[in-house]
């Protein structure tokens, strides 16, 4: 994460059965485990669409369809003791490979050559407060829109 820059992403949210599909992460300076709606960042110059395209081809060697924009969140955090701003879009959108959705957990590999897990994790443990949904904002996103 650079400093003093802000960053523009974008996150899918694939569901099926009131779950969500969502990238696991740890901040070691808060002990904090974490659920993130899988994406990355938009490329100067590329549509948020074909950067959320790009980016699940990369991560999951997958193909997406019925791709809808379900709106932007303005997320200042912090992460690991610094400071990030970022600007997510977030699309709903579907895996052309609906065996996908069978998987109880998917392995994604980032552009650095480092993997990461995504889960299908329930609506509920989010509402409760059993886990943290990430970027600020997204939980009410998803209320607007009928998930919960």
């Amino acid at each position: 994460m650079k400093l003093a820059q802000i960053r523009p992403l974008v996150i899918c949210i694939f569901s099926q059965d009131h779950t969500i599909l969502a990238a696991e992460g740890y901040d070691p300076t808060k002990a904090e485990v974490f659920y993130r709606p899988v994406g990355g960042g938009i490329h100067f110059g590329e549509y948020s669409q074909d950067a959320l395209v790009r980016e699940v081809r990369e991560e999951f060697e997958a193909e997406i369809t019925h791709i809808r924009y379900l709106g932007a969140l303005e997320n200042i955090f912090t992460y690991d003791g610094q400071l990030g701003h970022e600007i997510v879009l977030v699309y709903d959108a579907e895996f052309a490979d609906q065996s996908l959705y069978d998987q109880t957990w998917l392995v994604g590999r980032e552009n650095d050559g480092l993997s990461f897990k995504a889960v299908w994790k329930h609506l509920t443990d989010f509402q409760r407060g059993l886990d943290r949904l990430y970027p600020d904002g997204l939980w009410e996103l998803l209320c607007q829109h009928g998930y919960a």
